[in-house]
């Protein structure tokens, strides 16, 4: 069987859906960086994915993946009773309405306060501008202290994680040099925090970043410094991985104005959280995920051996004809009658709440909603530039960054926010 390391390097994005249609709808099999792969598709697939007696997580996460993006000894990594004591958590932490609500409102508050530093500027690169926006809004609203000069750097690791998770070379170092200096930082703010207030920081004070700090396993132990530097920064760095959909959402209203009537107009709170969900479904996000089979295992009639590294289609299932129509027409109107179908809607991965699903799905949805209500009624002129998004990348984005220019000090009137 061949190796499909470097087509998928080549290819990104489309290689699975690529494979798949020349499969003819079965699922693929290959091999990447030398070990037996099958890819799964489809809403049911999705199920059988995130059913541990079926796929495990632990073993299954590429190394340099663990020490870009996840870090070691991340929840991402567990199986079982420590993976769902873990991921209570963070379901605590990243679920409840009430704090998704108020990191949406420090979001839009640090976004206002941007805008007069945009407005005396002769043009803004918005990826860079909107990832130090929410990384000044995630750091106050997890109580993470971070002095306003260090924002910019920690706004740059931040995102390097995620950019150079899936890459080689400069970017993937760059990914791994940039998480040793955040898991440093917190991991002495842990030990700070401990040694001020005992070792269990028992008086939490509800914020994220004391109750990581205080979470004892089902042992009754502390997280080491260093893992409760890792957990805190799956809290820091998702946050601040909404800059990629920040930046779709500013795309979207460039190619389609039409939307930006609703996202201002009297229901534009409704409007605005369908629209966050199709930037989602309709742009480039995780290609896959992957897992390791549990036992022998049978899917759609093929037997797949333990210890088979097993991919989930996520791209290719939020563009796939047969659940989507017309997929590649960009239509919030998809999700104004209510939340998408459960495991058709995958661009962060599926499956139960309490299994392996990301615990900060509403988080997103919620701040990439206001964001976009923020970007409808901002004044800008978009600048000439290359707003291609290349699907060989990943992660990707338009490769300018996004430039606006003639940023206006305060809002515009509905529909008349930007200027092209």
């Amino acid at each position: 069987m061949v190796d499909s390391t470097l087509p998928l390097l080549l290819r990104g994005y489309a290689w699975l859906p690529d494979r798949r249609r020349r499969s003819g709808g079965a699922p693929v099999r290959t091999r990447l960086l030398g070990r037996r792969v099958i890819a799964l598709h489809g809403p049911a697939a999705v199920r059988y994915f995130y059913d541990e007696r079926h796929i495990h997580r632990h073993d299954a996460l590429p190394q340099p993946v663990i020490d870009t993006l996840f870090g070691r000894g991340a929840v991402h990594t567990l199986d079982g009773e420590r993976h769902r004591q873990r991921k209570a958590l963070f379901n605590t932490l990243l679920k409840e309405p009430a704090r998704v609500r108020d990191l949406a409102e420090r979001v839009e508050r640090e976004a206002e306060r941007a805008r007069q530093e945009w407005a005396r500027s002769d043009r803004v690169v918005l990826f860079d501008a909107m990832a130090a926006v929410l990384t000044r809004a995630v750091h106050a609203w997890a109580g993470v202290p971070l002095p306003e000069g260090a924002v910019p750097r920690t706004a740059r690791d931040l995102v390097a994680m995620v950019d150079g998770f899936a890459a080689v070379g400069p970017r993937h170092l760059a990914a791994r040099r940039a998480r040793g200096r955040q898991e440093k930082r917190l991991a002495a703010l842990v030990e700070k925090a401990r040694e001020h207030s005992g070792d269990g920081v028992e008086e939490t004070g509800r914020t994220v970043f004391r109750t990581i700090a205080a979470h004892r396993e089902a042992d009754g132990a502390l997280l080491a410094p260093h893992t409760a530097a890792v957990e805190v920064l799956n809290v820091l760095r998702p946050t601040v991985a909404i800059t990629w959909f920040a930046v779709f959402a500013a795309h979207a209203l460039h190619r389609h104005p039409g939307h930006r009537a609703a996202l201002t107009g009297e229901d534009a709170t409704a409007y605005a959280v369908a629209f966050a969900q199709e930037v989602r479904r309709f742009y480039p996000f995780a290609p896959f995920v992957g897992g390791l089979a549990a036992e022998r295992l049978r899917w759609a009639g093929h037997t797949i051996r333990p210890g088979t590294l097993v991919l989930l289609d996520l791209y290719g299932l939020d563009h796939d004809p047969d659940v989507w129509p017309d997929p590649y027409r960009f239509d919030p109107s998809r999700f104004l009658n209510g939340p998408p179908v459960a495991d058709a809607l995958v661009p962060q991965g599926g499956g139960p709440a309490d299994g392996h699903r990301c615990p900060g799905e509403d988080v997103t949805v919620t701040v990439v909603a206001t964001v976009a209500r923020f970007l409808a009624r901002l004044p800008y002129d978009v600048v000439e530039q290359d707003l291609r998004i290349p699907l060989r990348r990943v992660p990707t984005s338009p490769r300018s960054g996004f430039v606006i220019s003639g940023v206006g000090a305060e809002a515009a009137p509905p529909a008349a926010a930007a200027r092209s």
